[in-house]
């Protein structure tokens, strides 16, 4: 399956597979679970304070099935991808939370 950018959705190539990152209710509440409120996630990634880990958690839960990979996989992506590729699909996620469907 291929990402949906009108839907929020985004991608990571994981292990040479396209894995979709999806922004789903759940998905959000598992990660604001984890990393506090999402507005104040998306006030640091605009103040350039957002952490790899955060990011990592952030595309770990919204991933469309985390069966694919290990949450680790995903941490090496995103520091495989470097900061500014991985700014593409985080800034979809982080769009998607401020504006909703």
């Amino acid at each position: 399956m291929t990402a949906n950018s009108v839907r929020g959705e985004a991608a990571i190539l994981v292990g040479g597979r396209e894995l979709v990152l999806r922004p789903s209710f759940d998905a959000l509440c598992r990660a604001e679970e984890e990393l506090g409120s999402l507005f104040a996630l998306v006030d640091r990634a605009a103040d350039g304070k957002l952490r790899l880990a955060e990011i990592a958690s952030l595309f770990w839960h919204c991933l469309e099935r985390q069966d694919a990979c290990s949450r680790e996989q995903v941490g090496e992506v995103v520091l495989d991808m470097g900061l500014a590729k991985a700014s593409v699909p985080l800034k979809l996620l982080l769009g998607q939370v401020l504006r909703g469907r």
